[in-house]
């Protein structure tokens, strides 16, 4: 693993400040947009089509995005008009303000189908308190009780508190399209794992590869379950994808994450990923001696304290691994009195 990690190099030791751009190639802009946590960026990037620009990814939908991405637009895009917006996926970091760029200024989208419709109808799904199914589903998890008290009597995340509203209509993109943008020709290749039909983009001219958080450099992406498909199996979905990806991977490769900084060293990496999810497994296996809820799966997984600020990711990727030791035999699943679905190893 550490002779792996050896051959990961990044190129830019430090990121363009918000309304800056670093050139990472002919045409192509890399940007960032802050976040309000402890993750606390989104890349994305500018191609240059000449008479205007295709921008992969957003950012959140916040005052401070739009007045940041206004700054962008009038420098480092040379007052050009962003004419398209290319969605990797739907996550609000990456999608958040793709409604805000129709509608504001006549873009088109560009995305995969599920990550539109999902994008859609949770923008539109505002909650003021849990839903039902999500506080049945956080008991199936084993939510610890204090928090699921405190959850209970607060507004919950929605989409709208980031994500502009998003009219109709889309271009659709899927496996084996390409686009055309910057210059390039990019194959579309689909992840999937972190989201449903995760769009990555693999440029025919050039050495590089913008991927979203289907490939991240340092950080392991979220595989998490939740209420929507409470019996999802993410971790089985992101093994076969990585797979599939790694085949792709050369080794003059420049990757453009969705977080942390560009990097070479792609097949090192995706053997990483790979690796890390298998081990992660085993320990869990080792683990479930006893029957026991995801909430009490942390230790064997993450090999870290689980601070407030992580707990609800931590929760969904616990229950996504056990699901997936469920889902392929090599565990057992049973309702406690409690509510919560307890795991043991077979």
């Amino acid at each position: 693993m550490g002779a792996q990690k050896n051959l990961i190099r990044y190129p830019w030791e430090t990121p363009p400040q918000p309304g800056e751009a670093i050139e990472v190639a002919d045409g192509v802009l890399w940007l960032r947009q802050p976040l309000p946590m402890k993750l606390d960026h989104v890349n994305v990037y500018a191609l240059d089509d000449g008479d205007g620009w295709t921008i992969v990814d957003t950012g959140f939908s916040t005052k401070k995005s739009r007045a940041i991405w206004e700054q962008v637009m009038a420098s480092p895009l040379k007052g050009k008009p962003v004419t398209r917006v290319i969605a990797t996926h739907h996550h609000p970091d990456h999608i958040g303000l793709a409604g805000w760029f129709q509608s504001e200024h006549g873009a088109e989208l560009i995305t995969t189908r599920t990550a539109w419709l999902f994008a859609r109808m949770l923008q539109l799904d505002a909650q003021d308190r849990p839903a039902p199914e999500t506080v049945s589903y956080w008991k199936h998890c084993g939510m610890a009780p204090k928090v699921l008290q405190q959850r209970l009597t607060e507004r919950p995340f929605n989409f709208a508190d980031c994500v502009y509203p998003m009219p109709l209509g889309f271009t659709r993109i899927k496996q084996g399209d390409t686009v055309q943008a910057g210059g390039r020709t990019w194959d579309v290749h689909i992840g999937n794992g972190h989201a449903p039909e995760h769009a990555t983009l693999w440029s025919r001219d050039c050495d590089l590869v913008i991927a979203g958080d289907q490939i991240l450099p340092s950080i392991s992406s979220n595989l998490g379950v939740y209420a929507t498909e409470p019996q999802a199996d993410p971790v089985a979905e992101w093994l076969e994808a990585c797979e599939r990806l790694s085949t792709l991977a050369r080794p003059d490769h420049l990757v453009l994450g969705g977080h942390k900084l560009p990097f070479t060293g792609l097949a090192p990496r995706m053997r990483q990923l790979i690796e890390n999810h298998h081990s992660a497994l085993d320990r869990l296996h080792a683990h479930l001696v006893h029957p026991m809820s995801a909430g009490e799966c942390f230790a064997p997984l993450f090999k870290r304290k689980i601070g407030d600020a992580e707990y609800g990711l931590a929760l969904v990727e616990a229950m996504a691994h056990c699901l997936h030791l469920w889902h392929i035999g090599r565990a057992t699943r049973e309702l406690r009195a409690d509510g919560a679905y307890a795991f043991q190893a077979i």
